[in-house]
Parts: C-alpha cells; sequence; structure tokens
C-alpha cells in the first residue's frame, strides 16, 4: 500500500506550502484582487519572477502592483515632507515600469481614509498626500502600509493575450500574500505550490486510471515531484 503514503505526502507538501492552489490559467478569470505569478519561462525582464497584485481590471484598462521587489530607497527618504513618514526604515517597493515617479500605497486597515479603493478583504489602494499621511497615522502596525513607486500596466487584450501564451498563474489574492515578511522568496515559494499542485493533479491521474485497471501504479509512475 505504498502508494497510500506516496498520495498523502503530496496531500501534506500541498497544505505546508501555505498558498492556495493557482486558480486558473484563463483569462476570462482575470480580474482586480487576484495575484498573477510570472512563470518561470516569462522572457520580459521587467515582470521575471514577479508576483503581482492586480488593482484594477475593467475597460479603462488593467493595473497591478509587483509585490516583490524591495528597492534600496527607505520610505523615509522618499517622503521625507510627508507626515508619518520620517520614522520609516521599510524600503520602497519597485511596482512596475510605469509611472515610476508616481506613488501609491497598499494598507491593510479596518477604517481606511475617504478616497481609498477596496481591493480585497481589509486591503485598500491609496495615494494622493492626505491620504497617505492618514494611512502612516492609521496604522496600527508598520507593515500595515506598503509603499510602491511606479505601477504594471496593460490593456485587457494585451495581458489576456499573455495568459494564452502561458506567462501567468493566476491565484486568488489575499493579505498574507500582499503583506508577506519575505517578499524576496514570495515568487519561488508561491511557483513551488503552482508545481505542486500540478504533479497532484498528474498524481490523481495516474491514479484514477490504474484504479479503473484494478491494480496501484508502480512507483517509477509517479511524478518526479511527488517521488522526492
Amino acid at each position: 500500500m505504498r502508494w497510500l503514503g506516496l498520495v498523502a505526502t503530496v496531500l501534506c507538501l500541498l497544505a505546508l506550502s501555505g498558498f492556495a492552489e493557482a486558480q486558473s490559467l484563463k483569462a476570462e478569470d482575470l480580474g482586480a484582487g487576484k495575484l498573477l505569478v510570472a512563470s518561470p519561462d516569462l522572457p520580459d525582464p521587467n515582470f521575471a519572477q514577479t508576483v503581482v497584485l492586480l488593482v484594477q481590471y475593467d475597460d479603462d484598462g488593467v493595473v497591478g502592483l509587483i509585490l516583490n521587489r524591495r528597492s534600496k530607497v527607505k520610505i523615509s527618504r522618499l517622503l521625507q515632507d510627508l507626515a508619518g513618514a520620517k520614522d520609516r526604515a521599510d524600503a520602497v517597493y519597485a511596482g512596475g515600469p510605469v509611472g515610476r515617479a508616481e506613488v501609491l500605497a497598499l494598507l491593510r486597515s479596518r477604517r481606511p481614509p475617504g478616497g481609498a479603493k477596496h481591493i480585497l478583504g481589509d486591503v485598500y489602494l491609496v495615494s494622493g498626500k492626505d491620504a497617505l499621511e492618514k494611512s502612516f497615522a492609521g496604522a496600527a502596525d508598520a507593515n500595515a502600509v506598503h509603499v510602491y513607486l511606479g505601477y504594471s500596466g496593460w490593456t485587457a487584450p494585451q495581458l489576456e493575450h499573455e495568459m494564452e501564451l502561458g506567462a501567468w498563474f493566476i491565484f486568488q489574492g489575499s493579505a498574507k500574500e500582499i503583506f508577506d515578511s519575505d517578499p524576496d522568496s514570495l515568487w519561488p515559494r508561491m511557483i513551488r505550490a503552482t508545481e505542486l499542485r500540478i504533479a497532484s493533479r498528474q498524481t490523481d491521474r495516474i491514479l484514477r486510471l490504474r484504479a479503473a485497471a484494478g491494480a496501484p501504479p508502480p512507483l517509477d509512475s509517479w511524478p518526479v515531484a511527488a517521488r522526492q
């Protein structure tokens, strides 16, 4: 019954990965609040090994923020004239290759400032001096505000075409990934979760075929990821 133990191992690895499964590779599942995880084969250096939170997806276009590219610039330096920012030693994130002089922030709050745009759960997008100052003042946790320079932009057809080419995996976003304590390792961890899910699906397919034939699968028929 060794094959049953291997099934359990795969399922445990998926649980320990800490991420929901990749929701889709289909363009119709795109939308605000979704995470785009770059395929390992994505050739564009602007997005290689990135995790992007979509904050807008409508007829006016698609806007996202790269979650895992911390710069060497401190918030206190970038926003030195902004109330509440002078003591912030955490880094500014490079949100994307568009509008690199534009400052945006993601805020986790139950009482967001006026004008904040709801993204998902208790996560909001804020911009403008007044909203940023109120965000810093109202954030009980220093990690509840992430500041971004620039953003990522597409037209909807452009991003949909990239999806058709297999450039991105779609995940449902959550505050856990958006405010991850180790953003530098976020992409490889999410890619690993995706690979485990793919391996699990391959394993399930093999099990069903073998069950239909009345025999357990031989070990050498399992995906490599399931045998490690």
